[in-house]
């Protein structure tokens, strides 16, 4: 049977892998909307390949150059944050949500809020929105599946198993490019030694969360959010071969492990076929030939984001929104030459010292939050010095 499926970010790495599962099975899909920030030429080859219903541009200044890319096409053009949403309106049988950031808020909620299937790979969106988002979740009968590898371990850990029978979930982290780097090391990294990771292809800002290991802050904030099992049951470990994608202990002492390569499309079958299986292009696992898995425990003296984002999550409320804003910036400037790799926690960790907003209820308070945030974070930026 026919599925149809609209992709929100198609031309980033999550979006990049669903649509190569989705080409090798392209009998069984049908593409409905496929967005991009601004690769309108990418995005327009990917429209027409997909044969897709509507093809959307977050930035409105690249919609002339999509439209010029799809004439002659069946495939409907449309630019802008208000298009955005009315792409991820369309009734599907399910949304990939992978714009990056908090620009997928809105249209990520507004396919929650249509009550379908959300194959969720913005962490972002949860971590800023968890409550509000969870929240709608609930009201309109939507499905949230995740695509993050660790997440989506232990939701594979977990079926079969009740919430109420566990112990602990414990989050593995690569430990990124820059694991075994002295203090004084990191404080001289590169954007370009910071971007090269060891064992996943991923976007250029996630690659500097991995090195930062802000990345397994968020996901720790995203599992308190998708695993109600309370922030003292979750865990992180520092596991170099991202072979182990995450574990959850049950209170009779067992511990249920997902194993697989490091390949975003396994995680991202799972959500297409789910609740059954399909096959991959990924060479299965041959544990002989890696020969040993290898655990160590968080350094936070290196490494403070993630201390950061466990205080955040456990003062709830706005925190996480703050902290996600302000390391956006911080990342981005770092990516740019403006400030050294090391500061990128001092900058979140400063702006969650002076900025300490009311819990927002709505999806526009955690707009208003975030906007404030990154202000306040761009402020820091610009009356300090870069090192």
């Amino acid at each position: 049977m026919t599925r149809s499926i609209s992709i929100l970010g198609a031309t980033g790495s999550v979006g990049a892998s669903t649509l190569d599962l989705v080409r090798r099975n392209r009998d069984e899909w049908r593409v409905v909307a496929l967005t991009a920030n601004c690769s309108a030429r990418e995005l327009a080859a990917l429209a027409r390949e997909f044969e897709a219903e509507i093809a959307v541009v977050g930035d409105e200044a690249c919609l002339s150059d999509l439209r010029e890319a799809l004439a002659g096409s069946s495939v409907a053009a449309a630019g802008g944050s208000a298009a955005l949403c009315e792409a991820a309106s369309r009734p599907v049988d399910l949304t990939v949500a992978a714009i990056v950031g908090c620009a997928g808020l809105r249209p990520t909620m507004t396919a929650i809020r249509r009550g379908g299937a959300i194959a969720l790979a913005n962490k972002e969106a949860l971590v800023s929105a968890g409550d509000v988002m969870t929240a709608a979740v609930a009201e309109h009968g939507a499905t949230l599946l995740p695509v993050d590898s660790e997440h989506n371990a232990i939701f594979q850990c977990l079926q079969g198993g009740r919430i109420e029978d566990v112990r602990t979930i414990t989050l593995t982290a690569s430990g990124g490019p820059l694991r075994t780097w002295t203090a004084e090391q990191l404080a001289l990294a590169t954007p370009a030694q910071a971007v090269a990771h060891p064992n996943w292809s991923m976007g250029a800002k996630i690659s500097v969360d991995s090195a930062t290991m802000m990345n397994k802050g968020l996901e720790f904030i995203e599992a308190h959010h998708l695993f109600p099992v309370g922030l003292e049951a979750l865990r992180i470990v520092v596991h170099p071969q991202s072979v182990v994608h995450s574990m959850v202990e049950y209170r009779d002492g067992s511990t249920l492990a997902q194993l697989g390569p490091s390949d975003m499309r396994v995680p991202i079958a799972s959500c297409l076929a789910y609740p059954a299986r399909m096959d991959t292009p990924c060479a299965p696992l041959d544990l002989a030939a890696l020969g040993s898995l290898t655990f160590e425990a968080l350094d936070e003296v290196r490494f403070p984001a993630t201390r950061l984002a466990r205080e955040a999550a456990h003062a709830g409320g706005a925190a996480p929104a703050v902290l996600n804003a302000a390391n956006e910036i911080a990342v981005a400037a770092f990516l740019a030459g403006q400030m050294a790799f090391t500061r990128i926690a001092l900058v979140v960790e400063q702006t969650l010292e002076r900025y300490t907003p009311m819990a927002p209820s709505s999806l526009d308070d955690v707009l208003g939050v975030d906007a404030e945030a990154r202000r306040r974070a761009r402020e820091l930026l610009e009356t300090t010095p870069i090192g």
